[in-house]
């Protein structure tokens, strides 16, 4: 047991050791790749700090509250538990966010009930989409975002209707 908890230092000193015989400088090498990585976070900051503040005044205004109450009629329509809906909105915009909102709907309805096993699998099955285009594409210096954000939503629908019609077909 003590081995498997030491596996990543070994394997850490065995690539710094073939990288010397190689006749690398590993030093130079990780400081380089230290200060890309500060680089990198800078970069990121303006968008990461627009997203998370966007989020809270989402949430903060009640407005996520109001879309999942319009929505419920169409999520019924299609199957999908209703009380999802605001976990479905926070999803694209917000892990934790969408974390808590799949943990209080799991408190709420158990762990074992439809509701909280179709919570459990979108949450699952479905990525925090502005957030990692936010990431990737400020990281790669793309300022048009094109078909990307429409087509990462939809494949983000397909999520939580896969999961909902998996989870009524399995547990129902």
């Amino acid at each position: 047991m003590a081995l498997l908890s030491l596996t990543p230092l070994l394997l850490l000193a065995l690539l710094c050791l073939y990288a010397r015989l190689r006749g690398h400088d590993v030093y130079a090498a990780l400081l380089e790749g230290a200060e890309k990585g500060l680089r990198l976070t800078l970069d990121l900051s303006p968008a990461l700090v627009l997203l998370f503040a966007l989020i809270y005044a989402l949430r903060a205004s009640g407005l996520s509250d109001y879309l999942g109450s319009l929505a419920a009629p169409l999520l019924r329509r299609l199957g999908v538990p209703e009380e999802t809906a605001l976990l479905m909105l926070l999803r694209p915009l917000s892990g934790s966010g969408a974390l808590a909102a799949a943990t209080e709907l799991i408190e709420r309805f158990g762990a074992d009930s439809l509701i909280g096993r179709t919570a459990a699998v979108m949450i699952g099955s479905s990525e925090t989409t502005f957030y990692v285009i936010a990431v990737y594409f400020s990281a790669a210096g793309v300022r048009e975002t094109r078909w990307a954000i429409p087509a990462a939503l939809c494949a983000d629908l397909a999520c939580f209707l896969s999961a909902a019609w998996i989870c009524r077909l399995l547990w129902s």
